[in-house]
């Protein structure tokens, strides 16, 4: 029997972990017919790990929380007995910004914490928390307050939304979050080493991909300076320089610092959550992949992740949009062979259109000379 694993991650834009994944073990199918093909989505920790969570049996919970800009959306976590995944970009993401309009000051991570809060309140003893994709860059803020935090200013009345309303931060008050955390173990799926504050920090590395000039990076990084003090003056600790503080606009700082979350890379994260290990077992071959194949496939990325998980004699190869690595790097990342579908079809628009049939082929392609 003939065993192949495909562990992809989306092709954003054109389908999801899922769907991309299913389009590949059909071509594998089509030509070998005797092979055992399962599919195993996967993600990195940002968009879609709640999705693979729930294609590894997990149930999804629908939740009803803030969106970036104070909005109600609907959202949801997995669980998995005493085990809740939840999924910042969901919730406080950028795919959540009404009409796609970046708000880099107002926006907040409070829906994170109300999922976080809704899954507690649930049972669930052990949270991991996935923070790729933020929308917001306040610290955590938000998150921390919809989990029992007080954050006040001078007056003693709560500061604004967002990381803006940071700049008026003076004190804060755990109290209520600590009671409510107490006994739950939060591990942050995590894949970025950037400090909070600092020319790597949250504000000048991410910020203006969330749409904040030069100025603005300027104010949200004295209110993560500001937060980081507050917060080290009420706990004892610092951790604005820990890696991965920097993650999600600050998120993680407040992740590690007030939930007393340990920090795990994204992917490996979640291949333990989808059962990959035991999945893997008496695999033939294992195919990977995901949209674009570059320099931060190598940082942790899910193709990389994948890819390091494998051991043995289990060759690798990957699926993708496009690649830009050279051979001599993706076997120095443990895949021996990438296929683009702008092999196929280089026009970028057409290939994001019809990627389920090119994957297709692209698997039949795979079957052919690796089986």
């Amino acid at each position: 029997m003939t065993r192949v694993l495909v562990a992809t991650d989306k092709f954003k834009g054109s389908c999801d972990a899922a769907g991309a994944g299913a389009a590949v073990a059909a071509g594998v199918r089509g030509l070998r017919g005797e092979a055992v093909v399962d599919n195993c989505p996967v993600a990195d920790g940002g968009d879609g790990t709640v999705a693979a969570a729930v294609a590894a049996g997990y149930t999804r919970v629908p939740v009803l929380a803030t969106g970036p800009t104070n909005e109600q959306v609907w959202t949801s976590y997995a669980r998995y007995g005493e085990l809740a995944v939840v999924e910042l970009a969901d919730v406080s993401g950028l795919a959540r910004l009404p009409g796609d309009k970046p708000a880099p000051m107002a926006a907040t991570s409070r829906g994170t914490g109300e999922v976080i809060a809704a899954a507690v309140d649930a049972g669930c003893t052990r949270i991991a928390l996935g923070v790729g994709g933020s929308a917001c860059t306040d610290g955590g803020a938000g998150m921390v307050r919809a989990l029992g935090a007080r954050l006040l200013d001078g007056d003693g009345v709560a500061i604004a939304e967002g990381g803006a309303g940071l700049s008026t931060l003076t004190s804060l008050d755990t109290t209520a979050l600590r009671q409510r955390l107490d006994g739950v173990d939060v591990v942050l799926a995590c894949d970025v080493d950037n400090p909070l504050t600092g020319p790597n920090g949250a504000a000048a590395v991410y910020g203006p991909q969330k749409g904040a000039d030069s100025a603005q990076v300027a104010s949200l990084d004295e209110g993560l300076q500001r937060m980081a003090g507050v917060v080290t003056t009420t706990t004892g600790v610092d951790h604005r320089d820990a890696p991965g503080s920097g993650a999600a606009g600050g998120v993680g700082f407040a992740a590690l610092a007030l939930l007393g979350a340990r920090l795990r890379s994204g992917i490996q994260l979640v291949l333990e959550l989808v059962g990959f290990h035991d999945r893997l077992h008496g695999t033939r071959l294992v195919i990977t992949g995901e949209g674009s194949l570059d320099a931060q496939t190598l940082r942790g990325k899910a193709p990389a992740g994948v890819a390091a998980a494998v051991h043995g004699d289990t060759p690798v190869v990957a699926v993708c949009g496009h690649n830009t690595l050279a051979p001599d790097r993706l076997r120095s990342a443990g895949i021996a062979m990438a296929y683009p579908l702008s092999e196929l079809e280089p026009d970028t628009a057409v290939s994001m259109r019809d990627a389920p049939v090119l994957l297709e082929r692209i698997g039949a392609r795979i079957a052919r000379e690796h089986l």
